[in-house]
């Protein structure tokens, strides 16, 4: 049995419809990636699967609890941390560790237990007495995480856990994340983090509400592209993106940052053959050309425009 089943799952706001018509299966212990751009459908997405919203149509079963008709008991059983924590600032690290444990209804004896398990594990020793709103960021979140698996689920949901948060700190929460899932926990991540989306099993990509892709990081990438990808640095682009379209034929480009994205629809074009058309184009040569391997930000890109 599947962690989490939906089917044709759809929510619709008045006229606007958030998420439409989206099926999804995440097995047992799987880091299962939600990806989207800000306001693609992922958060609302995760209100309807933890029974925080109902869905216009559509079932969500989350480890064989039916979620639309048991909104209650599904809370139970899953860990959830959203974007905005549910923390108390004015309480203690342990204070917070202490209420929530009072919230899953755990015995005194085994929440004193599980308190000093969480706090090793989450290497929080030395911030115990800390009030919550004097942590940084990063600890908050080690922390919230922490108390959304205070009553030991097999499944937990986490809403862009690592907004916000700086690389070292993404990093650390990343192989937090790994080493739940390496416990037999089932991981469903929302981010718009492209680059933390290689750590999942498998990912989902969403957008204006609708699933575009799905499958493992190197599924999607063989997937979509079949043919070379070369990054091009002309030092500053100063034609519109159209112009470049234009100029290098049988390829597809896109603007990352200050350099190109060209994707070759031949199998044989080599650095040099581009080098030589751009030169010739543009009366500029390149400052460099080099093969690259995609990216799931290039993903993303060619789902979309498909």
């Amino acid at each position: 049995m599947n962690a989490i089943v939906t089917k044709g799952l759809t929510k619709k706001f008045g006229e606007f419809i958030a998420v439409n018509n989206i099926d999804l299966e995440v097995g047992n212990g799987e880091i299962f990636g939600f990806l989207g751009a800000n306001g693609a459908g992922k958060t609302t997405t995760i209100k309807m699967l933890v029974g925080l919203l109902p869905p216009t149509s559509g079932s969500i079963f989350v480890s064989g609890i039916d979620v639309v008709k048991q909104p209650l008991k599904i809370r139970e059983t899953i860990g959830y941390m959203s974007q905005k924590f549910s923390l108390y600032n004015d309480l203690t690290v342990e204070e917070n560790i202490d209420f929530f444990a009072g919230i899953y209804g755990i015995a005194f004896k085994k929440a004193k237990q599980l308190k000093e398990e969480l706090i090793e594990r989450f290497q929080l020793q030395e911030f115990r007495k800390f009030l919550t709103k004097d942590l940084p960021l990063g600890l908050k979140q080690r922390l919230a995480l922490g108390v959304a698996l205070m009553h030991k689920p097999k499944v937990i949901f986490l809403d862009e856990p690592t907004s916000g948060a700086d690389p070292i700190a993404r990093k650390y929460f990343w192989e937090l994340i790994q080493s739940l899932a390496n416990d037999g926990v089932t991981c469903f991540v929302t981010t718009h983090y492209l680059e933390e989306a290689e750590f999942c099993s498998r990912i989902s990509l969403i957008d204006s509400g609708k699933i575009i892709a799905c499958g493992s990081p190197n599924e999607l990438k063989r997937k979509y592209f079949q043919t070379p990808i070369f990054e091009v640095d002309f030092g500053n682009l100063e034609k519109n993106i159209e112009v470049y379209r234009k100029g290098v034929s049988n390829s597809e480009i896109s603007f990352f940052g200050s350099r190109l994205h060209i994707t070759m629809k031949e199998l044989s074009v080599s650095e040099n053959d581009l080098r030589i058309q751009l030169t010739s184009t543009f009366g500029e040569q390149p400052r460099t050309i080099r093969r690259i391997l995609p990216t799931l930000e290039d993903v993303f890109i060619k789902a979309i425009q498909k």
